[in-house]
């Protein structure tokens, strides 16, 4: 039914109930996703990161990790997401001073049958969540915003970017 149309929901049935996609019969291709996204704060906060100075620690190595970790949960968290073997998480943080931010760029990988978009804009999320929760003490006003799909490729829709 929803090949048919692409613009009908996927993850609902005919009589509108919620289900997991089934991509048994896509073709296995190499996925590629990048998704990114920004986290506004305080000059104050971004010296403090910037120095090495915050008292939890190294914040833009630990939110590096927390990112990776985040795109290979993906499934456990987003509850019709299907769980996929990953083959490349890349995650870097760019510091941006005159905009007094720290923005995330996640580029996921695998070879499967469904993208990993969702796996990109999870990695983004925890990534910036953790700046938040390490950086929360000094400056409880950080802003989380422009998260978002940059591009896709692979599988039957081919690529995209915004």
């Amino acid at each position: 039914m929803n090949d048919q149309n692409p613009d009908q929901l996927t993850h609902f049935d005919a009589s509108g109930q919620a289900h997991m996609v089934d991509v048994g019969a896509k073709q296995e291709t190499h996925r590629i996703a990048v998704a990114t996204g920004s986290i506004r704060m305080k000059a104050e906060t971004l010296a403090i990161i910037l120095a090495g100075t915050a008292k939890k620690g190294d914040v833009l190595g630990i939110a590096r990790i927390a990112a990776i970790m985040g795109a290979k949960k993906t499934s456990d968290l987003v509850p019709l997401c299907h769980p996929l073997a990953l083959t490349r998480v890349t995650v870097d943080f760019e510091t941006d001073a005159a905009a007094s931010s720290v923005h995330c760029r996640a580029q996921v990988e695998t070879y499967g049958k469904t993208g990993v978009e969702m796996e990109a804009l999870t990695a983004v999320q925890v990534g910036l969540l953790t700046v938040y929760d390490m950086c929360k003490a000094v400056d409880k006003g950080m802003v989380m915003g422009e998260i978002r799909v940059r591009e896709k490729h692979g599988g039957k829709s081919g690529d995209w970017s915004a």
